[in-house]
């Protein structure tokens, strides 16, 4: 294998092809899920929160398929960690659902919206890759370091390897692992796509059908990348190991701890020992795929702020998500879809902190 085809390389530019069709496919499909959210509470329309769902049960099925089958290790992801840390999980998420609603849109929407055109995005990205960085190495990061994270509960004394469900089902029940696993998909996946597609209006829209379906696989793709074409042999130490990722284990999309290393790698760009990784490939893979998809329709319009207080509301959101991002250990993306496709009890605390947040602020915001 030539150099320039290490599998690290192979890791960042498949993350980034990966990044580039869900940005081009976020795009033309509208998928928020701020807006299903809000849809849901201020409406009670279903519409956009059933294209979240249907993603969700895709790349749950996916995900845990390419596990039942060997393919993939997922107890070794952060997520499946036995340590729940569940303040930081839930106060982390409801603060991320508060930002991202006072800032009309999540991480992964404001990459979206800069491929679009707005320079709007790119001030809130920017405050939001500080206040991420700064929870991860900085200040911030010292607080949930001293006060969040060391409130948790370690299911390794109760003999539990990881919080994943099928396995917490497996040593209750006695079941055999790979039995508890399809047992959860069932319940879960199964009963995901039930009430998606009862909806006849969802089932007749094809282009929201197919989008939730191929944002999905393309959560199932990336596990597949890191946690199997990026796994090898060190040449150096001789030792199995995961190439091409911040985390130094499988990973899939996130995007608010990748923005942060963004930043990072820029401002320490003569670094030698600074490298591009899967997450850093990713989130500029999102704003290239959706500023493809709005050149190639046409539809890239610069955007600014509306006003001062404008500004001063998507700068505290910002801060919020960046913050709240890194405490929950992902954001709608990286726990709403891939922390949650590895059935980790931790992700759905983080994905209920989200919505409980998120609907909270929009109640407030009516009255």
């Amino acid at each position: 294998m030539s150099e320039g085809m290490n599998p690290a390389t192979l890791v960042v530019w498949g993350g980034f092809l990966l990044a580039f069709l869900f940005g081009a496919i976020a795009n033309k499909t509208n998928f928020c899920t701020m807006g299903a959210i809000s849809d849901v509470v201020n409406m009670e329309h279903w519409g956009r929160m059933r294209m979240w769902l249907l993603a969700i049960a895709v790349a749950v099925l996916g995900t845990n398929l390419l596990y039942y089958f060997g393919l993939i290790d997922l107890s070794r992801s952060v997520y499946q960690r036995p340590v729940l840390p569940w303040l930081s999980l839930l106060l982390g998420g409801a603060l991320f659902g508060v930002g991202m609603t006072i800032a009309a849109g999540c991480t992964n929407k404001n990459l979206v919206r800069v491929g679009g055109g707005s320079l709007r995005s790119v001030v809130v990205l920017t405050f939001l890759a500080i206040s991420a960085y700064m929870t991860l190495k900085g200040l911030f990061g010292q607080w949930r370091a001293s006060y969040l994270d060391p409130i948790a509960v370690d299911m390794s004394q109760w003999g539990f390897t990881a919080q994943g469900l099928p396995h917490v089902l497996a040593k209750l029940t006695g079941l055999p692992e790979k039995t508890a696993l399809l047992v959860t998909l069932g319940v879960i996946g199964l009963g995901l796509l039930a009430f998606v597609f009862k909806d006849k209006r969802f089932r007749g829209n094809l282009s929201h059908v197919l989008g939730s379906v191929a944002l999905g696989l393309l959560i199932v793709a990336a596990w597949y990348l890191t946690g199997h074409i990026g796994y090898g042999e060190d040449p150096e130490t001789m030792e199995m190991v995961y190439f091409g990722t911040n985390t130094r284990t499988l990973e899939s999309l996130s995007f608010v701890a990748p923005v942060a290393y963004n930043l990072e790698l820029l401002m320490l760009w003569t670094d030698k020992s600074m490298r591009v990784t899967f997450g850093i490939a990713s989130a500029i893979g999102v704003v290239l795929g959706s500023f493809a998809y709005a050149i190639s329709t046409r539809q890239f319009r610069w955007e600014g702020f509306a006003s001062l207080d404008d500004l001063r509301t998507q700068l505290i959101g910002a801060v919020l998500m960046g913050f709240g991002g890194v405490t929950a250990m992902g954001c709608t993306i990286g726990q709403g879809l891939s922390g949650v496709s590895t059935l980790a009890i931790g992700s759905f605390l983080a994905l209920a902190g989200i919505v409980g947040g998120a609907a909270a602020t929009m109640k407030w915001q009516q009255r």
